[in-house]
């Protein structure tokens, strides 16, 4: 979900569309069918109040560029290896996530830099789950399936290998967001010997490991920012329960 402006939020869907929401009304009263597969994540640009397009991108790698006044599509691209699973915007080029690896593409669909996997990660069989993007760092942090430990690669040289951000305890990495001068990464892991849904709040500057939250049964499945003051977190379905942090 996206909010598009102050009126509408946009989600994406598994059938391909994209639902808009009218805040006021509380229905949704338009549909956007340009994708031909799941919508996977849908961006505006950071620090706009009112955004004046908002990016959207699908299972088959699809991007597009939607112009929120007029709902139409400014601009479309294609990546050949499909599997899109998240984007982000960055210096006027938009990050894209395959699995495989994540592309630096402008927003024409030109091809700037590639992290593939596969030259970091030769002794296993391993994909990219999640990225954050630290602007002011110049670092990208993702996390990768079948491991514990958090990488953090250059902006400016991804060619470099990988800092490495060791999770004590932890089974799998499933989701990471950023909260300020924090990244908070949900997982699963032990807990006094037990499995247990756990986060951990790494600090972004140091880059070490401030604390480890664990508040669920099952594993942590999703983590959301609110209000630049609190954070979500949401377990999976043998528990499914949310739970809300202070952020500090």
């Amino acid at each position: 979900m996206v909010m598009a402006d102050q009126n509408q939020v946009w989600v994406g869907s598994e059938d391909s569309v994209i639902y808009i929401i009218n805040v006021h009304s509380m229905s949704c009263n338009k549909q956007l069918t340009d994708h031909c597969s799941s919508v996977t994540d849908l961006i505006v640009q950071d620090g706009q109040r009112v955004p004046s397009e908002v990016y959207s991108c699908s299972m088959d790698g699809t991007v597009l560029a939607w112009n929120v006044s007029t709902l139409q599509v400014t601009s479309r691209f294609q990546l050949s290896s499909g599997g899109l699973t998240s984007i982000r915007l960055h210096g006027g080029c938009l990050w894209c996530c395959t699995g495989n690896s994540i592309m630096v593409m402008t927003t024409n669909g030109f091809l700037c830099q590639e992290l593939k996997i596969e030259e970091h990660f030769k002794d296993i069989s391993t994909s990219f789950l999640a990225f954050q993007l630290l602007p002011e760092q110049e670092q990208l942090w993702a996390a990768c399936a079948g491991r514990s430990e958090v990488y953090i690669w250059r902006l400016k040289d991804l060619a470099q290998p990988p800092q490495r951000v060791s999770l004590k305890d932890c089974s799998e990495i499933i989701c990471m967001i950023r909260v300020k001068k924090q990244v908070w990464v949900g997982s699963r892991g032990l807990w006094q010997g037990t499995p247990r849904g756990k986060i951990y709040v790494i600090d972004a500057e140091r880059k070490t490991v401030e604390k480890e939250l664990v508040a669920h049964t099952d594993t942590v499945r999703t983590l959301c920012s609110a209000e630049d003051r609190y954070v979500l977190s949401g377990s999976g379905r043998e528990e499914g329960k949310i739970a809300i942090w202070k952020g500090e």
